[in-house]
């Protein structure tokens, strides 16, 4: 019998994802489809004269970019193991992301736990952080995976 992937995956595993530019589209279309026009990320003229000198991106919008260069950095095995997306713990926005910046996702498996469940095997608890070209550290969180 072939070994499920929550039991095969094992604490302190890491990897990195490949890198994304943030663009002035995806922040315009991420203010649209949120409905976020605060002037943080739409007013550039406002922005140019606050403390970071220019627009930033959406908190969330980071967070839902890393999501997607955390999915596609994974394996057939592992996409094909995922169960649900099971939550979000200790989310942190540490430092601002810019328009032009590009980020990449750095990811170590912090802990696994089983549960009954009538597909999944158990909850894998990542570690999640954000960190730009300049290796600035812009988000931080903790995810769960519910997987097989």
């Amino acid at each position: 019998m072939t070994e499920s992937y929550f039991e095969t995956v094992e604490i302190g595993e890491q990897r990195e994802t490949q890198a994304r530019t943030v663009t002035e589209a995806d922040v315009v279309n991420f203010a649209g489809v949120s409905g976020d026009f605060n002037h943080l990320h739409t007013d550039a003229e406002t922005m140019g004269e606050s403390q970071f000198g220019e627009r930033i991106a959406h908190g969330m919008l980071v967070f839902s970019i890393a999501t997607g260069l955390l999915w596609q950095s994974r394996s057939e095995r592992e996409k094909e193991a995922v169960v649900a997306f099971y939550g979000i713990d200790k989310v942190r926005f540490v430092g601002p992301t810019f328009i032009g910046d590009t980020i990449h996702v750095e990811i170590e498996v912090l802990d696994k736990e089983e549960r009954e469940h009538p597909v999944a095997t158990g909850v894998v608890r990542y570690d999640i952080d954000v960190v730009t070209q300049d290796d600035d550290t812009v988000l931080s969180c903790e995810m769960l995976s519910l997987v097989t």
